[in-house]
């Protein structure tokens, strides 16, 4: 049980906006991180439109995203994550729930290319480590740009920070229909 109680509606009329602002930004759902984060109008805002952006405006393909995503869910031992990801956004993005169970083991997997790979292994060290070692990031290079390597270091530093704060806080999983 969360930690924290969920926000389900305002009277604040700043607050109220905004609710409305996310869910329509959601496909009509306020869902529960925003329901907690709700407490902190702010931050529910910012949160929004970072991870809007992280996930949806940078050059990397959706299925790479999704697989990072995960991946750092899984080492964070973060079920919510997992649960809001797999089966529908993976699925969507290319990356079959076979995979989706791979990243669990994903160096013993024969299922990811290259550049995958390397993502995960980049996505490994900086959540398990924080300091990434040369040869780590060295393999990034023939696969990604600059631009690339920001975007993807934003989306891990992103995730790690999502799933901590998602831990930290007991989320629950959503209530399915």
């Amino acid at each position: 049980m969360s930690r924290i109680p969920y926000i389900n509606d305002s009277e604040d009329p700043g607050v109220a906006e905004l609710i409305a602002r996310i869910s329509a930004g959601r496909r009509g759902s306020l869902i529960n991180v925003y329901r907690l984060l709700l407490h902190s109008p702010p931050i529910a805002a910012t949160w929004f439109e970072h991870i809007n952006a992280v996930r949806h405006k940078t050059r990397l393909s959706g299925r790479l995203r999704e697989i990072v995503i995960i991946r750092i869910a899984l080492i964070n031992r973060v079920d919510y994550v997992i649960a809001q990801h797999v089966p529908k956004l993976a699925l969507a993005d290319g990356v079959s729930l076979a995979e989706c169970e791979a990243l669990r083991d994903w160096q013993a997997s024969g299922l990811f290319s290259g550049e995958e790979r390397a993502a995960l292994a980049y996505a490994d060290a900086m959540t398990r480590e924080v300091v990434v070692s040369d040869e780590v990031f060295a393999a990034l290079r023939p696969h990604f740009d600059d631009r690339m390597i920001v975007e993807m270091s934003v989306l891990i530093g992103t995730y790690n920070m999502h799933t901590r704060v998602m831990q930290a806080l007991q989320i629950d999983l959503e209530k399915t229909s």
